[in-house]
């Protein structure tokens, strides 16, 4: 999930509650905030910064404002041009003119580049070059150019009513208008006003719409997205987007029906806990964003700090796809979302998606949507998760505008998207996420499409791949030990495992294992009832070389044989197994070659044993619990066997 970002840093004079980064250039960011009415100390100021480089924020422009009025809410740049820009604020009036009731609440203001402007790919290849002695670039100029108050007066006796949201729609065309939309805070009745934002001087004639909310509802978030004209109709149409703590609503305006009211639907209600109507027990919405004009991205903070999450929603109001947030962040404060734009048609169609926790974490994630599938297949894909960016609380999220390159992807720079981040701590953070060209590589001679996350196999497919693995390795398990049980005679035969393997092999895995310092043990337990250290009762050759063993189990003496194999000529000796009818007990001994005899005492090899014989040996060894039938005959290949087989032969005589 980690991937190499790079991160700038500056930290400012006065808290930052807002960001946006110019639309046609990521090189700059204007950011806004401030201590409020009073004399705190704290001022109240709108900064422009150079973001062009990925490791080093400076400021370009500072606006100080009014310490007799209110800080900066919101914050958002309406027009840019290569030399200039004018931006939107949300900044109370003073709480003296608030009583009056006048609040005027929209602000307006012109900046004015520096003269020798980078785009944002020149400033990030820049930082390749050794420096160079230069003059300090020119720092330009801001002047304030008007004020508004779009809000209905507000006739409560505590006049707490702030510009809590600023959303303006996106351009699609050079000179097409451009929606906005302000929303209340702390208002006795909520309120959005929507109005014309291709103006530099905002007012109440520019007003489209308003949108009353019920007593004590509060809009959480808004969104605007343009619609496509439809046939024989002139004019831009704009679908809005809102959502209280509970319900999510839509409608559908355009310039050529404006009025003072509009129809809301509501499309989504959260769930009602059945137990109790608490609103502790409910989630709460907190953020949404336009994904397309059918489809809306929702964070969701879930109930007694359990969590968030991200769900998609159909305007049919059906919620469909989630993506649940890491269970450290226990709710989320912000969202951000850009669309990673193509030059060309593309079979995909990727955003990224930016959500800041409450304990100042960043989680970055995009979603692709597959436009090749009849209804757009959608998935979610985890990219980065940045712990701990701010020391306090984050306040805002802001990504920079993807404008894709249109010449040869051989011939393009290294393409970014940045993503601005604010706290109450003064500071801002601007993190530099590196884009592919996708396919990698792309066509020759042909524009590449830029992603974050290059798509993978879909999630059905994945999980299809996942689940025939986790079967052929279930019946290779299966297999393996279906076979191991039948060698060691714990199931019938079914395989047939025993017909292939050879002797060697199969004698391997039938005959337990024994540890070495269990066989050690083992040898100096006799099969049955013997003196310990006992002298062999037959000697046939005396040597001082050569003494007698001691009466011994059958399996420890094949343990004894097979370990003693390496450092001694144990491997050598031979293995008699006796049978003393006067005690019908058995015991085992180790002999060395040049003692025995052969014949002694009917001793004879397995392979020299009758069958009779042999099943009346194999049935002593299994009683006395030296050999199982699963073992097989092999493993009593070699040994001698004495005594016991002519009481059999006499047994069968008289039979």
């Amino acid at each position: 999930m980690s991937s190499p970002v790079a991160e700038a840093k500056i930290k400012l004079s006065y808290p930052i509650y807002a960001a946006d980064f110019d639309p046609y250039n990521s090189s700059f960011l204007l950011v806004g905030g401030g201590g409020g009415e009073g004399r705190s100390g704290i001022p109240n100021k709108i900064t422009l910064l150079n973001a062009s480089k990925k490791n080093e924020l400076s400021e370009f422009v500072d606006i100080e404002l009014s310490r007799d009025e209110d800080s900066v809410t919101s914050l958002a740049i309406a027009q840019s041009t290569e030399t200039w820009a004018t931006a939107f604020a949300g900044i109370n009036s003073s709480t003296k003119d608030q009583q009056a009731g006048k609040n005027e609440h929209l602000r307006s203001f012109l900046l004015e580049y520096p003269q020798r402007r980078k785009t944002g790919t020149e400033g990030l290849a820049s930082e390749k070059k050794p420096a160079t002695k230069s003059t300090e670039t020119p720092k330009g100029e801001t002047k304030a150019l008007g004020k508004a108050s779009l809000f209905k007066p507000s006739k409560a006796a505590k006049k707490e009513t702030f510009q809590r949201v600023l959303r303006l729609s996106k351009k699609k065309k050079e000179n097409g208008p451009r929606l906005g939309a302000v929303a209340t805070g702390l208002a006795p009745a909520g309120e959005i006003v929507l109005f014309g934002a291709d103006t530099s001087r905002p007012g109440p004639k520019d007003i489209w719409s308003r949108i009353q909310l019920d007593d004590k509802e509060e809009a959480a978030d808004v969104d605007i997205t343009e619609l496509e004209p439809r046939e024989s109709e002139e004019g831009v149409r704009f679908r809005v987007a809102y959502c209280t703590d509970y319900k999510v609503y839509i409608t559908d305006v355009d310039d050529k029906t404006k009025d003072n009211g509009c129809l809301c639907q509501n499309i989504y209600s959260l769930p009602q806990s059945d137990t109790s109507a608490s609103s502790k027990l409910r989630p709460r919405l907190r953020c949404l964003r336009f994904i397309t004009p059918q489809l809306l991205v929702v964070l969701q903070n879930n109930p007694q700090g359990k969590g968030a999450e991200l769900f998609l929603l159909e305007i049919s109001g059906i919620a469909t796809l989630r993506k649940v947030l890491r269970r450290k962040i226990k709710s989320a404060t912000a969202l951000s979302i850009t669309r990673l734009d193509a030059s060309t048609p593309s079979e995909i169609d990727q955003h990224v998606i930016a959500v800041a926790g409450a304990d100042s974490s960043i989680t970055i994630l995009t979603l692709d949507r597959f436009t090749s599938s009849p209804r757009g297949k959608l998935k979610f894909r985890s990219h980065t998760f940045l712990p701990s960016v701010h020391p306090t609380s984050i306040t805002s999220l802001a990504f920079s505008t993807f404008i894709p390159p249109t010449t040869n992807w051989k011939d393009t720079p290294p393409q970014y998207v940045k993503l601005a981040s604010t706290s109450i701590a003064n500071t801002c953070v601007v993190h530099t996420l590196p884009l592919s060209p996708y396919p990698s590589p792309p066509k020759p001679d042909s524009p590449a499409r830029y992603l974050l996350v290059s798509p993978g196999r879909s999630t059905m497919t994945q999980n299809s791949i996942s689940m025939l693995v986790a079967l052929f390795a279930i019946a290779i398990a299966a297999f393996f030990l279906q076979a191991f049980t039948e060698i060691r005679g714990g199931t019938p035969e079914y395989l047939g495992v025993k017909q292939w393997l050879p002797d060697t092999v199969h004698d391997l895995i039938a005959r337990p294992y024994m540890f070495e310092d269990a066989a050690s043990t083992a040898i100096t337990t006799p099969l049955s009832k013997v003196s310990e250290a006992a002298e062999t009762p037959i000697q046939v050759v005396k040597s001082a070389a050569s003494k007698a063993q001691e009466k011994l189990g059958l399996r420890a003496l094949l343990s004894q044989r097979n370990i003693g194999s390496d450092t001694s000529d144990n491997a050598n000796h031979a293995i008699i197994v006796r049978h003393e009818d006067e005690e019908n007990s058995l015991s085992a001994e180790l002999r060395h070659p040049s003692q025995l005899v052969e014949g002694e005492h009917n001793a004879k090899r397995w392979e020299e044993l009758q069958k009779h014989e042999k099943e009346a040996w194999k049935k002593r060894l299994s009683d006395a619990g030296e050999w199982a039938i699963d073992e097989g005959e092999s493993v009593l290949k070699g040994i001698f066997f004495s005594g016991l087989g002519a009481a059999v032969g006499a047994a069968a005589g008289g039979g």
